[in-house]
């Protein structure tokens, strides 16, 4: 029995729990990397951005990257250092304050550096985001390098001596990929964009790199970047990962309030919902594990009524779509009984919302002592101070 299933019945249901030792596992490996690589590995706030743990990352990592004021915000009053800061589009009514809470603003357009660069004035060193127009990313959803993109400068659309006030080159490429893929994706934008590099101090090859999976080639990685450097040895390089930080930290804790039986096939009904909790699960899609449950590929009605303890799992909002399936038990699954949702501590928090009226699952960690420290529980008041 692991720690958190020891200590279970005093966590409140439904809740986020983030692991210490788990977390404080692939914090170490990505400060390795960036070690022993010589690159600065920053934590994206995109997918994660729970800042009562940030005393935990503060050992390891010295700053965050930010795509909003409010996340720049959280970096430079919650995490402490000013922030590396790109947005698709900067608008007058939040600029300056952006900036006094960023270490880098990047711009996404030529138009974009033409309207905001002279507000910078020295106080923030300044990027542009290209697009080297190559992903090997496969759901278009997540996709920055799709025709068409809305994302970066293509390599026909920068002059060939840069703003003088240029210093970086943001490219964003990847998610959850492997090493493999961004050694492929360097071949690429070093082909279209390595004449400017000359006139550059610094490379953020953006996030989507998924150093802590399990296969996951990290020698491959360092090496990668250990040549780059070979090549640019002027350039500073960053990476901001936000999966990698919060991968298989933590679970998503919910309970089995009801079994629904309808046309031979079992629902187990929860007290969390997948459009509210785990949106990324619909949206991907992608179907999480269960702990203790095997998770069929067959999803069809007939296997649902002929194969022993398999249920749908279905959230409690009124969304008809708000459920999962199929997952096997080995026993019949009852009321009060509870389901734990493997790997939902990364984009998960984030993304929630409170659709339906439906309540916030509760946030903590779990020390590596077996202490369980509640960051936050919400309220009805939450709700209703969002809808004004």
């Amino acid at each position: 029995m692991t720690l958190l299933e020891q200590n279970i019945e005093r966590i409140p249901s439904p809740c986020y729990v983030m692991e210490e030792a788990l977390l404080r596992r692939n914090l170490a490996l990505i400060a390795d990397v960036a070690e022993r690589a010589d690159v600065e590995v920053i934590l994206a706030f995109k997918a994660f951005a729970l800042w009562k743990s940030f005393p935990i990352f503060r050992e390891y990592i010295s700053h965050t990257t930010a795509s909003s004021l409010y996340e720049a915000k959280l970096a430079l009053k919650e995490f402490g250092s000013r922030a590396h800061t790109y947005s698709p589009a900067y608008t007058e009514d939040e600029f300056e304050e952006i900036v006094e809470c960023s270490e880098q603003i990047v711009f996404n357009s030529l138009s974009q550096y033409g309207r905001f660069a002279s507000q910078v004035k020295g106080r923030s060193s300044i990027g542009l985001r290209v697009n080297p127009e190559y992903s090997e990313i496969e759901t278009e959803l997540y996709n920055p390098c799709a025709p068409g993109s809305r994302f970066g400068i293509l390599k026909e659309g920068l002059p060939e001596v840069l703003p003088s006030d240029v210093e970086g080159f943001h490219i964003h490429c990847h998610c959850e990929s492997g090493s493999d893929a961004f050694a492929r994706t360097l071949e690429h934008i070093e082909e279209k964009f390595s004449g400017w590099f000359k006139q550059l101090k610094w490379i953020n090859f953006g996030g989507g790199h998924l150093m802590t999976r399990k296969d996951y080639d990290v020698e491959l990685l360092v090496e990668t970047l250990k040549a780059f450097h070979s090549r640019y040895p002027w350039l500073r390089v960053i990476l901001e990962p936000g999966s990698a930080f919060a991968w298989q930290t933590g679970p998503l804790i919910a309970k089995v309030v009801d079994i629904v039986e309808n046309a031979g096939v079992k629902t187990a009904v929860m007290n969390a919902s997948f459009t509210c909790h785990m949106p990324d699960c619909l949206e991907m899609p992608y179907k999480p594990a269960i702990r203790h449950a095997e998770t069929l590929e067959e999803e069809d009605l007939e296997t649902a009524r002929s194969i022993s303890h398999t249920y749908r799992i279905g959230g409690n909002s009124c969304l008809s779509g708000d459920f999962m399936g199929l997952w096997r038990f080995d026993h019949d699954l009852q009321v009060g009984e509870y389901l734990i949702f493997e790997d939902m501590i990364h984009y998960t928090t984030v993304k929630t919302n409170m659709f339906n009226g439906i309540g916030h699952p509760a946030i903590g960690i779990l020390h590596e002592d077996g202490q369980f420290e509640l960051f936050r529980k919400y309220t009805y008041e939450d709700y209703r101070d969002r809808m004004c």
